[in-house]
């Protein structure tokens, strides 16, 4: 069973959990690059006209991707973490799921934040791609190697 890792990192936390999961399950690792970074400003969560505030409340809202992924339909499994931006997955995910063809594919999500649970991103992300299976994974904030990968291997 072929696995990927794919995630987008706002500040280098996601990044870090999602290099640690692709090496204690031995999973190709994507990074989903925005095609316009973010910069601090835009990050400015107290901002109402930060971009990632713009984005948020607006459902329609697709941030561009830079790079893509090789025949994702290689893939059983994806692994897909991001930061929870206003209790879901930010917008450069929906465009993730709707630039690549997981029908079929099991999807298990993984998130880094601040003070919220992964609440109904799954429900949220799943008109996205509506073909494939979500399942709703943890928060990675703290982890050790062992239950990292203990945890991971049930879905694989």
């Amino acid at each position: 069973m072929k696995s990927l890792v794919a995630f987008f990192s706002a500040s280098g936390v996601t990044k870090k959990a999602a290099y640690d999961l692709s090496a204690a399950i031995n999973a190709d690792l994507f990074e989903i690059e925005p095609a316009v970074p973010y910069t601090s400003a835009d990050l400015n969560w107290n901002d109402n006209n930060s971009r990632s505030t713009i984005e948020s409340r607006d459902v329609a809202s697709r941030p561009a991707i830079k790079n893509k992924v090789q025949n994702p339909g290689q893939y059983d499994v994806v692994f897909l973490g991001f930061p929870i931006w206003w209790y879901t997955a930010p917008r450069i995910i929906n465009t993730f799921l709707e630039e690549n063809d997981f029908a079929g594919k099991k999807i298990v999500l993984f998130a880094t934040s601040g003070g919220s649970g992964l609440g109904d991103t799954a429900t949220d992300l799943h008109a996205s791609a509506p073909n494939a299976t979500f399942i709703s994974g943890k928060i990675l904030n703290h982890y050790d190697s062992e239950s990292l990968k203990n945890w991971a291997e049930q879905f694989l």
